[in-house]
């Protein structure tokens, strides 16, 4: 006997949430699958809130910093939370529905307990949906891993930095310190 795994659409969960069945449950959508996503330690928490608010002011009206929100990739079933989505400043748009990958600038994750998640699933599942640049802050390690040119379900360049600064693909002309987003 073969086992299959059910996969969810994102009508189907669109419709779990609405009648409440995940009201209690801290989850996202990742390529069909319901996935617990693990609380938050006061590191992971700080950091993304620190960097969230760093990146506020640095973008100020050139986009917008969602922290902890859904976005909806239609092309893999996923309708991940990632820890900030840096994406186009469409406020009227995002009370109809979530950013896609085409409004998407960059992604970032902050990274303790759920690593392998993130550096292997979550970024093939960026990947394919030709999200252009994503990043993984390692915690443990004072990492920044930088993912870019997505091609045929994965990213074709990484980098890891421990220091000095980057800039965003669609804000090539705004530094961002790497410590501020590792310590």
């Amino acid at each position: 006997m073969t086992v299959t795994t059910a996969k969810w659409t994102l009508d189907d969960y669109h419709r779990m949430i609405e009648v409440g069945l995940l009201v209690s449950r801290h989850v996202e959508l990742l390529n069909g699958e319901i996935i617990e996503m693990p609380p938050e330690g006061p590191e992971h928490a700080q950091q993304s809130t620190d960097t969230a608010d760093y990146l506020k002011e640095l973008l100020r009206d050139l986009a917008i910093v969602r922290d902890a929100k859904p976005i909806t990739i239609p092309e893999t079933g996923s309708e991940p939370q990632p820890d900030l989505a840096i994406v186009q400043p469409l406020r009227t748009l995002y009370r109809t529905r979530h950013p896609y990958p085409e409004n998407i600038f960059w992604l970032i994750e902050f990274s303790q307990t759920t690593l392998a998640k993130d550096l292997e699933v979550k970024r093939k599942t960026y990947a394919a949906a030709l999200i252009q640049e994503y990043w993984v802050v390692n915690l443990k390690n004072q990492q920044l891993k930088v993912f870019r040119d997505p091609d045929n379900g994965d990213y074709r360049s990484e980098q890891t930095l421990t220091s000095g600064e980057i800039c965003a693909i669609a804000f090539p002309h705004l530094p961002i310190s790497i410590q501020k987003l590792i310590d």
